[in-house]
Order: structure tokens, then C-alpha cells, then sequence
């Protein structure tokens, strides 16, 4: 029965995947389609920093993610810890947190910084889109935002109900 019921809603995780990935398909046309008028009306110079934003987002989101839940997975393991765990694995599992920890604050840093080049996008599109067409370029970057969260939580979904299949699975004779 639990691994019917694993089965189950790892079938709905899959099928809430391939949602978001038509999702994701349909922002990437919006996108192109925003670039296409951004090249049209901005200096080369300006479209070149709405550009350099647009795929610096996409990478700086998902570095915050990665590290984020590989600083779970280290906090979950380190929560295990009992007194037969080895003084050398806990010690390794402590550095790795650490890492991950500084690494998690330098991310955000890069996520500030970037925040700030949006304000900075923003400002020169402001002089060349209408109202409507600036909503949408902030509507875009929020939408494309929220589904590169989405995406990431649902692989994490799936890649812990994948494991814990393939433990029953292996527990069973």
C-alpha cells in the first residue's frame, strides 16, 4: 500500500513537472518576444544590460536554490547524528555546512546586486515602453522567477519520493 501510494504521487508530481514545463516553454516565448521589443527600441548598450539581467536572474536563482537545499540535506543529515555516528563524518558533515553556508551568503549577495541591476533596467526600459509594456517586463521577471522556484521544488519532490521508493523497495525481500 505505501508503495502504491508513493507510485501515486510521484505520477502527480510528474504530470505537475510537465505542467510547469509548458509553463516555462510559454515565459521563454514571452521573453523572446519582450527581447525582440527591447532590442527594437533601446540603445545597443542598454539592451545589452537588459540582457545581461535577464540571464544573470535565471543563474542567480538557481544557485540560490541548489545551495539552499543542498544546505537542507546537510542540516537533515546533521540532525540524524547520533552517538554512533563516526567523529569524522560529523566533522565533514560541519564543514560542508559551513561551506554551504558561506557560499548560501555570497549567493544572496549576488542576488542583491542583482536586484539592484533590475532597478537599473528597469529605470532605462521606463523611458522606452509604456506603462503596460513595463508591467509586463515585471510581470515576466516575477513569472520567470516563480517558476524557476517552482521547478526546482518539484525536481526535489520527486527525487525524495524517488528515493524513498527505491529504500522500500530495498527493504522488502
Amino acid at each position: 500500500e505505501l508503495m502504491a501510494s508513493l507510485q501515486s504521487r510521484l505520477q502527480v508530481l510528474w504530470e505537475e513537472q510537465e505542467l510547469v514545463l509548458l509553463e516555462v516553454r510559454e515565459c521563454a516565448r514571452w521573453g523572446e518576444e519582450l527581447e525582440v521589443t527591447v532590442r527594437d527600441l533601446c540603445k545597443p548598450n542598454e539592451f545589452e544590460r537588459y540582457m545581461m539581467f535577464i540571464g544573470d536572474l535565471e543563474k542567480v536563482v538557481n544557485l540560490l536554490l541548489c545551495l539552499s537545499s543542498r544546505l537542507a540535506r546537510v542540516q537533515n543529515a546533521l540532525s540524524r547524528m547520533d552517538g554512533s555516528t563516526e567523529a569524522e563524518e560529523k566533522q565533514s558533515l560541519h564543514e560542508r555546512h559551513e561551506l554551504l553556508s558561506r557560499q548560501r551568503e555570497d549567493a544572496k549577495d549576488l542576488k542583491e546586486n542583482l536586484d539592484r541591476r533590475e532597478r537599473v533596467v528597469s529605470g532605462i526600459l521606463a523611458k522606452y515602453l509604456t506603462e503596460e509594456q513595463l508591467q509586463d517586463y515585471q510581470h515576466f521577471v516575477q513569472v520567470k522567477t516563480s517558476l524557476l522556484i517552482e521547478q526546482k521544488d518539484l525536481e526535489e519532490q520527486i527525487k525524495f519520493f524517488e528515493e524513498q521508493l527505491e529504500n522500500l523497495e530495498q527493504s522488502i525481500p
